[in-house]
């Protein structure tokens, strides 16, 4: 089911100076997958219980799954998962989640989420990352109220 009106044109892409972000669909699998599998302590620090992912014996095979069901729930238009790239494509740096609201505060409207790479961490990614983010909620999706990395957010 849809969170979004159906005239609300969904954002693409987002490019900055250092990445590039588009929907991850499951040609990303690789790339993915060795983002995710690289970063897994930084991933269970970051996330914790809340996920509860990845585990240690997360599957190639698992992720094509997990990204299939990414790529067809951004056609239904009932969540939004990115992949954020390197300017050249050759490495996935980390992911962005822009999902219906599963509860918690009253008045939001979404929940997003986000990590990087943990070996781009000392470069500033999730820093950066954040930055980018506020601005591109603001300014182009129809969200007053957001739950961003679990902290409600006026955008």
């Amino acid at each position: 089911m849809a969170f979004l009106p159906l005239e609300f044109v969904v954002p693409a892409t987002l490019v900055t100076e250092r990445w590039k972000m588009r929907s991850i669909n499951i040609n990303d699998v690789v790339k993915d997958f060795d983002a995710v599998m690289s970063s897994r302590d930084h991933l269970r620090a970051r996330f914790g219980d809340i996920w509860g992912w990845p585990s240690d014996d997360w599957t190639l095979e698992q992720n094509l799954v997990h990204l299939g069901w990414h790529q067809h729930e951004f056609v239904l238009r009932s969540s939004f998962d990115y992949a954020v790239m390197s300017l050249d494509d050759s490495r996935l740096l980390g992911c962005v989640y822009v999902d219906p609201p599963y509860g918690g505060a009253p008045g939001i409207e979404a929940e997003v989420w986000f990590w990087g790479r943990q070996s781009e961490l000392a470069s500033g990614l999730e820093g950066h990352m954040e930055t980018v983010l506020r601005s591109w909620l603001a300014s182009h999706w129809p969200f007053k109220r957001v739950l961003f990395q679990g902290q409600a957010l006026d955008v």
